[in-house]
């Protein structure tokens, strides 16, 4: 349960008020079903746990854990196509004139209706984190449409909640840039080891760099010729090392021997213990990095809506 990435979104206090009592029943609202026979997907909150474990909610602190399932079944266009150009040819044969192209959409949706439930399903496991305190909600994706997808189940399961994506103050791109000439980089800031830097202009060159110093003289040249930095490799406090956007998103984070020497230092009494153990490595850990994110950028907390 170490996260991977970090998708970011803020909410105001007025929205974690009542959460922390009430969360589990509220997410019981929307559990995982089965897809039905027409069905090609379904969404709705697993136990973070694993099978077997009915608790929806993991707590440690002020964070909860949390975990959307999915089923999604996989009906490839492919096998579609073949069974409606079986369809068509055998009409065809029999009628000796071809089938007209309302004729055909028809057929199409039949097959595809007769095919559905014969697809195979295909399971999903989402993880996310509110953090009640400091107003942050962190998804484990670098998808943006997988992570606006929780928040939509998540505002169903809540009769709606107000998270949006954080607003910067502070320009990520400019910032971002000035952190690689070294100029403004902030202290226990180390730069790892990848970047892409883009130029300004529509359809400009795009330059990703892997395994590689960032400090060299071939990559200043392309920030003297005018590329700004879009996403920048930084290690944090020797703790947690991590690709972050102009996007705000976290990417690739790999959390570092300080931080998950507690984890294979401590016996653990079964999995959900260590479930939590890592949970609390993820969130300290990213706890402290999220305050400094919302420092040097201006991500603000959303104020409370007036009535």
């Amino acid at each position: 349960m170490l996260f991977r990435n970090a998708m970011l979104f803020r909410f105001p206090k007025s929205a974690a008020a009542d959460l922390a009592e009430s969360l589990e029943a509220q997410l019981g609202t929307k559990v995982l079903r089965p897809c039905g026979k027409l069905e090609m997907a379904t969404r709705g909150w697993v136990s973070p746990y694993g099978r077997g474990h009915g608790r929806l909610v993991a707590g440690v602190g002020a964070f909860r854990l949390l975990a959307l399932g999915g089923e999604d079944k996989l009906l490839p266009p492919a096998v579609v196509d073949a069974a409606v150009a079986e369809r068509i040819e055998a009409l065809e044969a029999e009628r000796g004139r071809p089938v007209g192209g309302r004729e055909r959409r028809r057929l199409k949706e039949e097959v595809t209706e007769a095919l559905v439930p014969q697809a195979f399903v295909r399971p999903s496991r989402l993880a996310g984190y509110l953090d009640l305190a400091d107003g942050w909600l962190v998804v484990d994706t670098a998808s943006r449409k997988a992570a606006e997808g929780f928040l939509t189940v998540l505002r169903d399961s809540l009769d709606g909640f107000p998270a949006v994506p954080p607003e910067p103050g502070e320009s990520p791109r400019a910032l971002l840039t000035e952190w690689l000439t070294g100029s403004k980089l902030p202290q226990g800031i180390e730069l790892g080891d990848e970047c892409e830097l883009r130029d300004p202009a529509d359809q400009g060159a795009i330059v990703r760099c892997r395994r590689q110093d960032l400090e060299a003289d071939e990559v200043r040249e392309h920030l003297k010729s005018g590329k700004l930095v879009a996403q920048l490799g930084l290690v944090v406090d020797g703790r947690v090392s991590l690709v972050l956007g102009e996007d705000l998103v976290l990417r690739k984070l790999r959390f570092l021997d300080a931080a998950v020497e507690s984890i294979e230092g401590d016996r653990h009494d079964g999995a959900e213990a260590e479930i939590d153990a890592r949970f609390a490595v993820t969130t300290l850990t990213l706890k402290p990095l999220l305050s400094r994110l919302a420092e040097w950028f201006g991500l603000a907390r959303p104020r409370e809506r007036r009535a």
